[in-house]
């Protein structure tokens, strides 16, 4: 009889989610074995306050059946937590970066299932142009172009789900860092509802860039006409340098959106907005400790990263390329030359494996932005 009742009381816990506040912030609701975890890890004391998830009534987390089995505690004898539960503390960079590696580590398989949403299109649009490009020889094989028509509509689904998994990125790292449990299909499911507001947002901030690149490779070619010309060469820096600036300050200015525009349920002018002020917040703060700094260091790391990769998968094409460079003196036979090399180069196992660990890594940049926006978030909001 007594251990049918414990078993009914174990059901119980399970069934029921606490919210937990400490030092004036709410995080939850959770379950007991997410409470528990918190109690093991020294993050969850009992004098910190605890409701039931749909309850208005707070108490301590002593009275949380099966959590800390004490009695009732004296405020005045317990020492204040030294770890809150979840994202209350401020992180060191380090810190940062190895809470990015376990959220990972906890979520694998929920952000390789995002990561496949626009890998999987991507590669088989890739196929399909290979298949195209092969048999280009026959302009009239129905088969050539039923494949270049295929690989078209991949590319597209693959753009169009590229909102989907941002948004998904950011509302499944922050379920593991506040310690909520959701799968994969609830994620997708929520993050669906941002497709327009992320997909206008993509557009605007992948556009700007997309045009200053195309700014700087004007004013390179504008140098290289005018190379006679010292005033020309002048010019072209000037505006080179203009170009640099333009980018760096757009790039600090929208660091924080995709966590504003999902997280914070903000409007597209607000996301910019928001985005923005948090960059430029912590200014009390030395400058390697600011949003600012932080953010552009792990973008830099990330960037250096597939950097390495796309030297070592493309090695041999470089290589190729820089022997043609220096041999050839005309454009035309240059040109003519790189597209045979590249025609006969066929698939390179190597490469594709090394861009697929690359696209498989990618949701770490994302996680990064998310616990660095939650970061500063505290010092923004203390």
């Amino acid at each position: 009889m007594l251990d049918s009742e414990c078993m009914m009381l174990d059901d119980q816990d399970m069934a029921e989610e606490w919210i937990v506040r400490v030092e004036g912030k709410e995080y939850g609701p959770a379950d007991i074995e997410t409470l528990r975890e918190w109690k093991r890890e020294g993050r969850l004391l009992p004098e910190n306050e605890a409701r039931k998830a749909g309850a208005d009534l707070w108490s301590a987390a002593a009275a949380i059946p099966g959590l800390f089995n004490v009695g009732p505690i004296a405020s005045a004898s317990v020492p204040r937590p030294t770890q809150p539960p979840l994202e209350t503390r401020h992180r060191s960079f380090g810190q940062i970066l190895v809470e990015t590696l376990q959220i990972y580590r906890k979520g694998f398989f929920r952000f390789l299932g995002l990561t496949l949403l626009v890998l999987l299109p991507s590669l088989v649009s890739q196929a399909m142009t290979a298949v195209a490009q092969t048999g280009r020889s026959s302009d009239a094989d129905v088969r050539v172009l039923a494949a270049g028509a295929f690989a078209l509509l991949m590319f597209v689904l693959s753009t169009v789900m590229w909102p989907v998994y941002i948004a998904g990125i950011q509302i499944v790292t922050a379920e593991i860092a506040g310690g909520r449990r959701s799968g994969l299909v609830a994620a997708l499911n929520e993050a669906v509802r941002f497709w327009p507001r992320v997909a206008a947002l993509c557009i605007f901030v992948y556009g700007v860039f997309f045009l200053l690149i195309v700014f700087g490779l004007v004013i390179a070619a504008m140098a290289l006409a005018g190379g006679s010309s010292l005033l020309l060469i002048l010019f072209a820096l000037g505006l080179l340098f203009l170009q640099v600036w333009m980018f760096g300050r757009f790039f600090v200015n929208v660091l924080f959106w995709q966590q504003f525009a999902v997280l914070e349920n903000a409007a597209f002018i607000d996301s910019l907005r928001d985005s923005r002020n948090l960059a430029h917040s912590g200014r009390d703060l030395p400058w390697f400790k600011r949003p600012l700094w932080r953010g552009a260091f792990i973008a830099s790391l990330w960037f250096a990263f597939v950097l390495a990769v796309t030297l070592v998968s493309e090695w041999t094409t470089f290589h190729h390329y820089f022997d043609q460079l220096m041999t050839t003196q005309d454009p035309q036979a240059l040109l003519q030359r790189l597209t045979e090399a590249q025609q006969a180069r066929g698939f390179d196992v190597s490469a594709f494996v090394l861009n697929l660990v690359q696209k498989i890594l990618q949701p770490l940049l994302g996680i990064a932005f998310v616990v660095l926006y939650l970061d500063s978030k505290i010092h923004l909001e203390r």
